[in-house]
């Protein structure tokens, strides 16, 4: 077996490395070293055989792959690639392969918006080099939609402009916190920024806790290029989500719901006053009903 063998060699050069402790050349102990270390890669490189991941990217990649959801530390990918810049094939498996592997900092930060749905998770101990693989799923549209943050992240505007710049772009297109990140320059404001951009400006991004349980943790999606009403911007999230929850996430007039989204028919669901918001009616769970945006249009319409 190679791995076996590497490490019978490995231990011959340790063994043999207890002569040169002995003696005061630090140049010599320096040079007997180097194989150790040739060999302690190469036993972590022959862990992931050959024939299921060849390169350092593949064998990263086969890794988190095999332990989805779980946080990876640095050190970890460091044994198992082989490589010292394994965070730029990391990179790599972001942008051009469009894996979501989101970065301590990042599940940190989702984390305080409360859009990391990992219970047994606490982001916050998270470090710089930990990372999470948050779905097994590749996104082959990711290497354009990095390209297009790429341009965005240039331009003179704050950074909320550019979130919603990128979102207006990407309409119904799962966005990850990463890439959101990157377009805020790292900055971490950007997680509170998406928020107020659906709680205060109406634009309807929403997450899996807030309103798409059907979405990935780490993932926001602008369902339509349209703003809500002011008056239905002071709806609470928790009180959106739970008259979507009790509505089974459909139309109360026609049923429709996400599952027949297309794009020859881009509606989103909506909440509706019963009795309106110019009449009194609270934002309250007894007096809002789950409408498609077709639907309330109609509503608004004969009214």
């Amino acid at each position: 077996m190679k791995s076996e063998t590497i490490r019978k060699q490995l231990l011959e050069l340790l063994i043999d490395f207890e002569d040169e402790l002995k003696s005061d050349n630090l140049r010599q102990k320096v040079l007997s070293l180097i194989p150790c270390y040739h060999h302690l890669r190469d036993l972590g490189k022959s862990l992931i055989p050959p024939a299921e991941a060849r390169s350092a990217r593949d064998r990263i990649l086969h890794y988190f792959l095999k332990y989805q959801g779980v946080v990876i530390s640095g050190d970890e990918l460091l044994v198992v690639s082989g490589i010292q810049e394994y965070a730029r094939r990391i990179r790599e498996l972001r942008v051009q392969f469009g894996w979501s592997i989101a970065s301590g900092l990042t599940a940190a930060q989702m984390a305080e918006e409360n859009e990391f749905d990992f219970a047994h998770i606490d982001a916050a101990v998270m470090g710089p080099s930990d990372y999470i693989l948050l779905s097994d799923e590749q996104d082959r549209d990711a290497a354009h939609r990095w390209n297009l943050a790429n341009e965005i992240r240039r331009e003179n505007i704050s950074v909320r402009d550019k979130l919603l710049k990128y979102f207006r772009k990407n309409i119904s297109q799962k966005i990850t916190g990463e890439e959101l990140k990157y377009l805020a320059r790292d900055k971490s404001e950007w997680a509170r920024r998406v928020r107020e951009l659906r709680t205060e400006y109406g634009w309807p991004i929403v997450t899996k806790n807030t309103g798409r349980p059907d979405l990935e943790v780490g993932v926001y999606l602008l369902e339509a290029d349209r703003q809500s009403p002011k008056h239905d911007r002071r709806i609470p999230d928790p009180v959106k989500c739970n008259v979507l929850r009790r509505d089974d996430y459909k139309c109360t007039v026609c049923a429709w719901s996400h599952d027949e989204w297309n794009r020859s028919d881009p509606r989103h669901l909506e909440l509706h006053h019963q009795k309106t918001h110019a009449k009194g009616g609270e934002n309250t769970e007894d007096n809002l009903v789950t409408l498609c945006t077709v639907c309330h249009d109609d509503i608004h319409r004969k009214k």
